[in-house]
């Protein structure tokens, strides 16, 4: 799904390719309370930052926990939206506030359910 994809630049018509690299925990990287989730993007680093507040959020929801795949997913749909939306190409990290990481989550499970689910991520990338 969302951790190796291509989008379409919407300023340029570029075709960009965005895979999956790492998650962090911020705290110890940047002093954030956040999980940062790395892309590359045409060999460019781009960072989406989810707050740590999100976890907790789905656990009173749901009684599930996002996983280190799912926040993946989470991070790599919302980078797509970024792209077609017409993203500042000259930004490293973006940060997402809650409800976008719950409605990100909801839209990707739902994604997931169609696909059989949630694919692994690449080990070794």
């Amino acid at each position: 799904m969302y951790e190796d994809f291509h989008v379409t630049d919407r300023w340029s018509g570029e075709d960009l390719h965005c895979r999956w690299k790492a998650t962090m925990v911020a705290i110890a990287t940047r002093h954030a309370d956040a999980v940062d989730v790395r892309f590359e993007v045409n060999n460019r680093p781009m960072w989406i930052a989810l707050p740590c507040e999100a976890w907790v959020e789905q656990k009173k929801r749901t009684g599930k926990v996002i996983t280190d795949q799912l926040a993946a997913q989470i991070a790599g749909r919302y980078l797509k939206q970024l792209i077609e939306e017409g993203y500042d190409a000259g930004r490293e990290i973006y940060t997402m506030s809650v409800d976008e990481v719950l409605q990100n989550l909801d839209a990707v499970v739902a994604e997931a359910k169609e696909a059989g689910g949630i694919p692994l991520l690449p080990v070794g990338v």
